[in-house]
Order: C-alpha cells, then sequence, then structure tokens
C-alpha cells in the first residue's frame, strides 16, 4: 500500500505580506475603485486603448477620449497631467493646466469633469493608501541555503516518483491568480485542457486501489464535465452576442438609411414648395408688370389726347382772339380796351391817334362822342394770352411796353396871347378851340400805327398832326 508523507505541513499553508497601494477611491461607492500599479503609467479616458475607461451615462462627452494620465516619479511622488481634456481636471477644486504635471498627496479630491446642472461631479476620486496582502513564494520566505520542500511519495515501484497533485480547490485558485486577466472562453479552455491532461496522467498510472486517487480523479471529471458546459455555454452565449450585435448593426444602418432618406424626401418637397412659390410669385409679378405696362400706355394715350386737345383750345382760342378781339386799326388784340358810343372797340392808344385825323369811328363813320374803358375785355384777354404760345405772350408785352412809353412821352403845351387882355368883370367871354389865345400843339411820339387795309381811312400819314386855329 503507497504511503504519502511530506516534510512540513507548513508547505500547503498560504503565507502573505502586508504592503500598501496606492487607489483612486470614488467618493460615494465601494466599488469603482482605480489601483495605480507602481512604475506604470495610468491612463484613464473614454477611449479604448486606456487603462482605465469610464463612461458617463448622462453625458457622453463629459470624460475625453484620452482625460489624463497618472504617473510615479523616480522619488515615488505621483503626478496627475490632463490631456487637453474638454473639461479638465481639477484637484481641490481647482482647474489644473493641461499637458503640465500637478503633484498629488494622499487625500486629495480628483474631479473628471465638471458637475451638470443640479448635480454633483460624476466622477470624484479622493487619493488614498490601501493595505493589499500578497502572498509570499517559498524562495522569498527561506533563504536560498535551505532545502527545498517538496512532496514525496513512496510505493512499491520505486520508479514511480511525482508530486501529489493539488486539491480542486487550489488548483482553482492558482488558475485564477496566474491568469488574473483572462475570461470568457479562453480561460474556460486552458482549464479544460489542463484538466484533461491531469485526467490523462491519472488515466495512465498502473491501477491501484486506492481510494483519494479515485477521488480525485472523479473530482477532476466532473471538472472536466463543468467547465465543458461552461465553455459550450459561453461559445452560445458569444454566438448569440455576435448575431445580435450584427442585427443591431444592420438594423441601426437601415435606420440611418430610412432618416437620411426621409430627410431627403424632406429637402426634395421643401425645394419643390420653394419652386412653386417663386413661379407663383413670378407670374403675379408678370401680371402686375402687365398692368402697369398697359397704365402707362393708356396714361400716355391720355397724355397725348390732353395735349392734343390742349393744342386744339389754344388753336381754337387764337382764332378767336384774331378774329373777334383784335384792334381793326392796329391788328392786334386790345390794349387797354375802349368801347365807343356806337359800340365798336378799340386800342385806347390807337383811337387816341385816331381822333387827332378824324372825329368819327373809324367803322361806321358815326361821331365820336364818347369813349369808356372796358376793364372786362382787358381782363378776358388777358386770360386767353396767358394759355398762348412765348412769342405770343413776349409780342404782346413788347407792345404794352412801347405803348405806355409813347404815352409817358407826349407832351402838352398852352401858350397864352401877352397883348390881350381879360377884365375881372367879363364872365361872357370864352376860350374856344378857334380862338387865337391858346393853342394846343400835340407831339406824336408813336411813328409806326400802321392802319388796317379795310379801314375807310384812306389818307393815313405818318406825320404829326397839329390842331389849331
Amino acid at each position: 500500500m503507497d504511503t504519502v508523507t511530506t516534510d512540513s505541513s507548513a508547505a500547503e499553508e498560504d503565507v502573505y505580506s502586508d504592503s500598501e497601494v496606492l487607489c483612486l477611491m470614488r467618493v460615494g461607492r465601494n466599488a469603482d475603485w482605480l489601483r495605480l500599479f507602481e512604475n506604470t503609467e495610468i491612463t484613464i479616458g473614454r477611449g479604448l486603448d486606456v487603462t482605465y475607461q469610464v463612461l458617463s451615462p448622462s453625458c457622453t462627452l463629459m470624460v475625453s477620449r484620452l482625460h489624463c494620465t497618472f504617473k510615479q516619479r523616480e522619488d515615488g511622488q505621483w503626478t496627475v497631467t490632463d490631456k487637453k481634456s474638454l473639461n479638465g481636471v481639477w484637484v481641490n477644486g481647482n482647474r489644473i493646466s493641461a499637458e503640465e504635471p500637478h503633484h498629488l498627496r494622499l487625500g486629495d479630491s480628483i474631479q473628471l469633469g465638471v458637475p451638470i446642472t443640479g448635480t454633483n461631479v460624476e466622477f470624484d476620486y479622493i487619493l488614498v493608501s490601501k493595505k493589499s496582502k500578497r502572498k509570499l513564494s517559498v524562495e522569498e520566505v527561506e533563504p536560498s541555503t535551505s532545502k527545498t520542500k517538496v512532496y514525496r511519495c513512496s510505493s512499491g515501484d520505486k520508479s514511480f516518483a511525482k508530486p501529489c497533485p493539488l486539491s480542486p480547490v487550489k488548483r482553482q485558485q492558482r488558475l485564477s491568480r496566474s491568469q488574473p486577466e483572462e475570461t470568457g472562453p479562453n480561460l474556460h479552455m486552458e482549464q479544460v485542457d489542463d484538466t484533461q491532461r491531469q485526467v490523462a496522467s491519472f488515466g495512465g498510472e498502473p491501477q491501484q486501489a486506492d481510494p483519494l486517487r479515485e477521488e480525485q480523479v472523479r473530482e477532476l471529471q466532473g471538472q472536466l464535465e463543468t467547465l465543458r458546459a461552461k465553455m459550450h455555454r459561453m461559445e452560445k452565449l458569444e454566438k448569440s452576442l455576435g448575431e445580435t450585435k450584427r442585427k443591431l448593426e444592420e438594423e441601426k444602418t437601415q435606420q440611418q438609411e430610412e432618416l437620411l432618406k426621409k430627410q431627403l424626401d424632406e429637402a426634395l418637397q421643401e425645394q419643390k414648395k420653394v419652386i412653386d412659390e417663386l413661379a407663383l410669385s413670378r407670374e403675379g409679378f408678370e401680371e402686375i408688370l402687365l398692368a402697369k405696362n398697359k397704365e402707362l400706355e393708356v396714361s400716355k394715350e391720355e397724355k397725348e389726347q390732353a395735349r392734343a386737345q390742349k393744342e386744339e383750345v389754344v388753336t381754337q382760342v387764337t382764332e378767336v382772339l384774331e378774329n373777334e378781339l383784335q384792334c381793326i386799326i392796329c391788328s392786334e388784340l386790345f390794349i387797354e380796351a375802349v368801347i365807343l358810343n356806337c359800340a365798336h372797340s378799340f386800342c385806347s392808344h390807337c383811337i387816341k391817334q385816331w381822333r387827332k385825323k378824324k372825329d368819327e369811328c373809324p367803322i361806321c363813320r358815326r361821331a365820336i362822342q364818347s369813349q369808356t374803358r372796358c376793364l372786362a375785355l382787358d381782363n378776358c384777354i388777358d386770360s386767353m394770352v396767358e394759355n398762348l404760345s412765348l412769342d405770343m405772350k413776349s409780342r404782346r408785352q413788347t407792345l404794352i411796353t412801347e405803348r405806355k412809353a409813347a404815352d409817358s412821352g407826349a407832351q402838352v403845351m398852352v401858350i397864352h396871347d401877352d397883348d390881350s387882355s381879360l377884365g375881372s368883370d367879363s364872365d361872357s367871354s370864352m376860350v374856344s378851340i378857334d380862338s387865337s389865345l391858346s393853342s394846343v400843339v400835340s407831339v406824336d411820339t408813336y411813328s409806326s400805327v400802321h392802319l388796317d387795309s379795310s379801314t375807310p381811312c384812306s389818307d393815313s400819314d405818318d406825320s404829326l398832326d397839329v390842331f389849331g386855329d
């Protein structure tokens, strides 16, 4: 019967050593602590290539892809560096400068990002020191000169000598410590392979009636089946997860395509609407332009008609003036018109010059007994002249000026007879036009009086007339 002996019972006991490690303790939570490994640059951000990935559920951009780094200097002092993050790194409430290492001390408050309205900072940490128990190996506990403690097995077959296997619990702990980072199917695969090798090693040994060995084989086979089941379940989960991701990606792509298509349709509809509005506006402007052109044409026609009517009226007025309101002596429009007792009208200046020759009407030959100014006729002629051409108005004004000058230049001289004497008591004596006591000399300064050819006076003289004895 085989016997199993050991040199010391302490070989199966764990030896631990206390050591202090620095951690970033998250405020308000017992989990989510970030350990700062010695002589290692720790990176924090929401990217994939960082040591610790932190994601904000409330604001995706609160933490940058590479937000900050923690690094230990040669003297053991830890520093934090802001890697130009969007919302910054705050140490003890003060924002540190970008790309400049900031020294840290135990108990410092380190905040990543800024608080959202009405809430506290989401990622708030405190630098703390924590004691960690580390298991020491046999070589670390005993000096190198001591004998190495190994398991030794004795049996009838001296050629068979192998170390005693560890218990399943300790083997599982060793696997978990040796590969702390491995998870998922790879870890289960390695565990299955290791268990299979152990089962194979036991199966190749000589069959002996050892209950302990049989129990170990059964335990290993049970672990093997359990690990295979876990691995199979993990493969199914990974396959299902991959299929779900693929479907999600397809749905997301389809949703994006539908959204883009919808946005494109809305843009096309908006563009079509704008084009229709522009077309309607253009039609409206064209109608307004046509209406304005028609109004302009009508206005031009009305202006032409009004101008033609005005010219016609002016022509008629001119004809009326020439036919009805002209002086028969000077053939001009009446200037200071006067009416004789025979009801014929003449210019005041013209009839005055005419009466120097003959004291009778030039038209009807009746004796002139009275002459009267006709203001109504003058006003009527002046109003009509305002509508005549500039040449006619200028010509009439020139005639008026000349006649006023002629009338003001006329002089009347009275000659008294010194030889004759009149008594104060000869009340019956009269001075007549034919008497020699006085004579009136009239000087004619108007030298260009033209009589109408139809005037009955045929002996019109240009010389001055003197009325006397």
